[in-house]
């Protein structure tokens, strides 16, 4: 159960960054979109405020599991876990966190762009 567990949390995590960084694509998720950044932004920012800037309860909940799996050194975060143990890349976790906030900053004012100012109406 555990590793289905791990699978699960793992593919929402991976599913949850791709609609964070391109649901402003399509018209008819604009909203959805606004919706699911402004949860990351609370769990970020204002839970961050108790448990760290940053703070993830979905990572938060899948760590536990990779503990109870005997997984051991997790990352603060899921992103860079996601760099460095998956993709084989080394990166800092300052320069995930860096590129992570600045791809989210910039997904975030597209969608309110396209979904506020924008002359195109959602389809």
């Amino acid at each position: 159960m555990l590793y289905f567990l791990d699978i699960t949390l793992f593919v929402a995590h991976i599913i949850i960054i791709f609609f964070n960084l391109f649901g402003w694509v399509f018209g008819a998720t604009r909203k959805l979109h606004l919706i699911v950044v402004s949860m990351t932004l609370f769990s970020w920012v204002v839970l961050g405020f108790w448990k760290g800037f940053g703070y993830c309860i979905l990572t938060d909940w899948h760590w536990d599991i990779k503990r109870d799996l005997g997984e051991q050194d997790l990352p603060h975060s899921f992103i860079t876990y996601l760099t460095n143990n998956i993709l084989g890349l080394t990166l800092t976790p300052f320069a995930v966190d860096v590129i992570t906030g600045v791809a989210f900053i910039t997904a975030i004012l597209i969608s309110i762009r396209l979904t506020f100012f924008s002359k195109e109406t959602s389809k």
